[in-house]
């Protein structure tokens, strides 16, 4: 298992270059049908991502494996809930790659007589499910970290906090003393506490790189399946410019694996 492993991450990098170029076609497309340009270009492009998707297709052959052996290494994660949502999502992944691969023998004809809308279905619901794991997991990552410069700053500098933050912590600890007369922080307050989150969270993304980049990669693939299953209905323009994005985002990744997000 592992020798073929190994033999099938070389295709990744293929795949993550048609896919790019896919999605890339798929938005081509669109912006040529909204500019009402010859018809038989439009064509063309659309054979040629069709194409591209059956070829993708034949290159993920195998994938289900290398995602049960991801499966099998992080049913060992000390923390449960990466433990959870890894482990569900790479057998989500697993079910999706083996559903593709049915979709693929029905359209060359190795498998006859396929429902190919039932089995497309399939695939990207298991898809979505792997999708909404990995972005349930990105979250976690980032409120960790959030609640590590938490107390960071307090153990660093208890006695320094900002004005709007300590207006905040009266009002919340006289509105809990106070059980007559209930006091609610003012909205001015609760925006500058708004601004000052955003703000720690972005400088927080800014700092890790991986889990940026992976949230941003999740982030645009889940309205891929969400279009596809009628869910979210967002258009082949939308859909071609996530798909290229987060293609983009994991070409980077393969390029650099320090960007990858670990485990």
């Amino acid at each position: 298992m592992d020798s073929w492993v190994r033999f099938n991450t070389q295709s990744q990098g293929k795949e993550r270059v048609l896919r790019a170029a896919q999605y890339a076609c798929m938005l081509l497309g669109y912006t040529l049908h909204k500019s009402s340009v010859a018809t038989d270009l439009q064509r063309t492009i659309s054979e040629l991502e069709a194409h591209m998707s059956l070829t993708r297709k034949l290159l993920r052959l195998g994938n289900s494996v290398e995602a049960l052996q991801a499966a099998k290494t992080t049913i060992h994660l000390s923390d449960s809930v990466l433990r959870l949502c890894l482990t569900i999502g790479h057998l989500n992944r697993a079910m999706y790659f083996a559903c593709d691969n049915v979709v693929w023998a029905g359209k060359i004809g190795i498998i006859s007589k396929l429902d190919q809308q039932k089995w497309s279905h399939r695939s990207f619901r298991y898809y979505l499910f792997a999708l909404i794991l990995n972005v349930t997991r990105d979250v976690y990552e980032l409120c960790l970290l959030l609640d590590c410069e938490d107390c960071y700053r307090s153990t660093k500098s208890p006695l320094s906090t900002s004005p709007s933050s300590a207006i905040l912590a009266d009002q919340l600890s006289s509105s809990s003393s106070s059980s007559s007369i209930p006091v609610t922080p003012t909205p001015a307050v609760m925006w500058v506490w708004l601004r000052k989150r955003i703000h720690q969270i972005g400088t927080v993304l800014y700092n890790n790189p991986p889990l940026l980049l992976d949230l941003l990669k999740n982030g645009c693939d889940i309205f891929i399946p969400l279009d596809k299953l009628g869910i979210y209905q967002t258009g082949p323009g939308f859909v071609g410019t996530c798909g290229l994005l987060s293609s983009v985002l994991s070409i980077v990744t393969m390029l650099h694996p320090w960007l990858k997000l670990k485990p």
